[in-house]
């Protein structure tokens, strides 16, 4: 018989606001990526990384709790909000690791036209509805953030019936912007994230949606991106933080169909102010906005 290696849960229950952040801290501080949901009845966000202890990694509670404590202070000292900041190490059974998210993740429908569901959920699409089978865990990005949500219902709104649009998503995380964009009928669909993690992930999701094929994945930076892109797209998402989506504006915009749409998100509501202005600069104008929660999104089109 097979000896499993031991799996260990290390969990941060913070606020909406810094999910994205302490996510980020606790896959770079265990170089695995880390993935959360939201309790809308205790209206906080659990971050969770699950970890293999092998011969090439030690892993310690001791340790671990101080590698934690040392990133939410520098979560803290960024101005965000850590909320309870609670840490939680729990040793889980391998098999049973995917469970515990059951209990929390839920399909998603955008409209009548697409539905985002995990494997083990057994509701029926609509008819004509596009189906996305996504399971939260060892992945980024399940559609319960608003930012994602707003993306998908953009790449909803955008598409055309007739003649196929064009679609980029610039940070893809799990894919899940780029599979709903392969199932509601865009060509060609090109995604890159700056993550290696990220990209196998979204590989590994587009095999499973039977749409591996369609889309084009890449590892990039889209800071290092050119300002002279070989090619423009009809629709494209950057789900990103401010500071990037300022700072890399040119290389975004610039990759955006004259008539095009620009989805920028993963946007604070009190940065959104900047963002606009920013893309201004660009002759970029906002068609149309959310704010939820703590999240702002928004789509841009040429003036």
């Amino acid at each position: 018989m097979k000896k499993t290696k031991p799996l260990w849960r290390v969990s941060v229950v913070t606020t909406l606001e810094a999910e994205d952040a302490v996510a980020e801290m606790l896959g770079s501080t265990f170089g695995v990526a880390a993935a959360a949901y939201f309790d809308l009845e205790k209206k906080v966000s659990l971050v969770s990384a699950f970890i293999e202890n092998g011969k090439r990694s030690v892993f310690t509670t001791k340790s671990a709790r101080t590698a934690i404590a040392a990133g939410l202070k520098r979560v803290a000292d960024a101005g965000l909000p850590l909320g309870p900041g609670e840490i939680q190490i729990a040793r889980v059974k391998p098999e049973d690791w995917a469970e515990s998210w059951k209990r929390h993740f839920h399909p998603l429908k955008i409209g009548r036209e697409l539905l985002v569901k995990p494997s083990w959920s057994k509701l029926r699409p609509l008819k004509n509805q596009a189906v996305v089978i996504l399971d939260p865990g060892l992945s980024f990005g399940t559609g319960q953030h608003p930012t994602t949500s707003f993306c998908l219902g953009e790449i909803v709104r955008c598409r055309s019936l007739d003649a196929p649009k064009s679609f980029l998503d610039i940070g893809t995380g799990s894919g899940i912007l780029a599979i709903a964009a392969a199932k509601l009928g865009y060509r060609p669909i090109f995604a890159f994230d700056f993550d290696p993690q990220s990209v196998y992930v979204a590989r590994e999701n587009t095999r499973t949606n039977l749409v591996a094929n369609q889309v084009k994945l890449t590892r990039g930076d889209v800071l290092k991106l050119s300002l002279k892109p070989a090619r423009q797209f009809d629709l494209v998402c950057a789900n990103l933080i401010s500071n990037v989506l300022v700072t890399a504006r040119e290389q975004i915009v610039c990759r955006v169909k004259p008539g095009g749409t620009l989805v920028l998100a993963g946007i604070l509501a009190t940065e959104f102010g900047l963002i606009k202005k920013e893309f201004a600069r660009s002759g970029m104008k906002l068609v149309a906005s959310r704010v939820e929660n703590e999240w702002c999104s928004g789509s841009f089109c040429f003036v």
